[in-house]
Order: structure tokens, then C-alpha cells, then sequence
């Protein structure tokens, strides 16, 4: 069972991933996403598109880029860069290739917690012009500009802290 969300719209993107030879002992190979189109072929996952011995390019697969209602801050954000990205995360998986196309976003936000870990591969691209186009219609009519209001804490009773069961003091403990 798929969980539809109101006003949420999903566009799959195809991703164009590099591989080139490493320039250390330790890595045979550096993956790393270099394009998006909005136009799929119909290709199969991790077909070789071209290979000439230092540097292979990969049709990697099609991701569902979403977008969603709640979201369209962190968009309108991206957006208002110099230069929009969209960013592809790469993980390790059952492929001819030892990867696995994950998901692509616009939205920093989650693209930063795919970093978190360590062992995604996460490249910001460009954002294609149809695309964004795309997305600013969406933010366009969904945005809400929202007030943002700062939590303030209680103020602590000064006189309670450190207090033991039964109103000791910690200090009286220390004493005896």
C-alpha cells in the first residue's frame, strides 16, 4: 500500500553516473552522478553508454523526484541560489556495479542527511531549466509563508537544584 499525500507530485529524472580510474592505491574507482534528464530511455538500470578505459558513463536508472506541500521553504530556498541543484544519491547495492541509484531531491535539507552516514555518494548537479521550471510552479502554488516564532524556556528555580529526596542538599551528602 503507497501512501498518497495531498498536492505532492512526483517526476521520475534519469541519472548519467561517471566512473573514473582512482588516483590512489586504495581505489580502483571514483562513481560520482554527472547528469539528470527528465527524458527516461528506456534502458536497463546501469547500461553502459560509453566506455574508453580511464572514464565509463552509465545510464544508472530513474529516480522519483517528489515534491511536497510542507516542503516548498526548503525549495523556494534552493531556488533562490545563484545556481539550483538537484542532488542524487548513490548507495552500495546489488548492481552490476556494486551501487544503487537511491533517490534524487531538490530539497538541501534531505540531501544533508544523506551525508550523515558517510557511505552514500550524494553530488549536487544543476538543475535542469525544465525542471526548475517545474519546481517554482509548484512552490508557486503551495508555498505558505509561515511566522517563525522562537521558543522560550521556562526559567529553572535556582534554589531547587540539587536537591535530594527530601529537600537535602547535595552539599549536606559531601559533609557527613
Amino acid at each position: 500500500m503507497t501512501l498518497v499525500i495531498p498536492g505532492t507530485m512526483h517526476w521520475p529524472v534519469t541519472v548519467i553516473v561517471e566512473r573514473r580510474r582512482g588516483v590512489t592505491p586504495w581505489q580502483d574507482w571514483v562513481w560520482r552522478a554527472v547528469g539528470v534528464q527528465e527524458d527516461a530511455p528506456a534502458l536497463p538500470d546501469w547500461t553502459l553508454l560509453r566506455d574508453d578505459g580511464d572514464r565509463a558513463l552509465f545510464h544508472a536508472g530513474t529516480a522519483e523526484l517528489a515534491l511536497y506541500p510542507t516542503d516548498t521553504t526548503n525549495y523556494l530556498h534552493n531556488l533562490q541560489a545563484e545556481l539550483p541543484r538537484l542532488w542524487v544519491v548513490l548507495r552500495q547495492g546489488e548492481s552490476p556495479t556494486g551501487l544503487v541509484l537511491h533517490t534524487a531531491t531538490v530539497d538541501a535539507g534531505e540531501a544533508h542527511l544523506y551525508t550523515d552516514s558517510g557511505s552514500d555518494i550524494v553530488e549536487a548537479l544543476p538543475m535542469p531549466a525544465a525542471l526548475r521550471d517545474r519546481v517554482e510552479a509548484f512552490v508557486a502554488q503551495h508555498h505558505v509563508e509561515r511566522a517563525f516564532h522562537k521558543r522560550k524556556r521556562d526559567r529553572q528555580d535556582t534554589d531547587s537544584l540539587g536537591l535530594r529526596p527530601g529537600g537535602r542538599r547535595m552539599e549536606e551528602d559531601e559533609d557527613e
